[in-house]
């Protein structure tokens, strides 16, 4: 198993505790037993698993970073759509730091540069090749040789929603 280099984040407990009454677009969260599952999870970073209570909520990552940081945004806030146990939950688990969630040979991600005001200072598609770690890695390392480059938001092109975050390194 490959180690990651960079450290993926998932929702924060104090946003994901918020989001579970009412989303970033003001909508009460409706829960529902996903059957099937497959589905990635912002709470806990992997797949929901056939029969859990989850919740469809709209969030706004880069709102909520702002709020917590006095960063201004505007009209780059963006919110979508993401799933996340409709009950609080433990988190990652403790190995979840060593890959990348959500990560499968041939998927499109489109990682997202912003700098310490919550501006794009950046972008790039990434096409997962097969050895997915090596790829994020690479293209995380690209973003962050910009030292404007304070996180980096990764996204799934099909259907933009966020996947996660990745912050600046101590040091880098």
């Amino acid at each position: 198993m490959t180690t990651t280099t960079y450290h993926p984040r998932p929702i924060h407990p104090t946003a994901l505790k918020e989001l579970r009454d009412t989303d970033d677009a003001g909508r009460a969260c409706e829960p529902f037993v996903d059957e099937e599952g497959g589905d990635p999870l912002r709470c806990c970073l992997r797949p929901v698993r056939p029969g859990e209570r989850v919740a469809l909520v709209s969030y706004a990552p880069l709102r909520r970073w702002a709020a917590a940081t006095g960063a201004r945004p505007g009209a780059y806030d963006e919110q979508g759509p993401v799933f996340i146990h409709a009950d609080p939950c433990d988190g990652p688990a403790e190995a979840a730091g060593d890959t990348y969630p959500f990560a499968r040979p041939g998927a499109l991600r489109t990682l997202r540069r912003y700098d310490a005001r919550g501006r794009i200072v950046g972008g790039r598609l990434l096409e997962l090749a097969e050895d997915t770690t090596a790829g994020f890695d690479a293209a995380l390392a690209e973003a962050f040789a910009d030292p404007e480059v304070g996180q980096v938001h990764v996204r799934a092109v099909e259907y933009g929603c966020f996947h996660f975050v990745v912050y600046r390194p101590e040091g880098a």
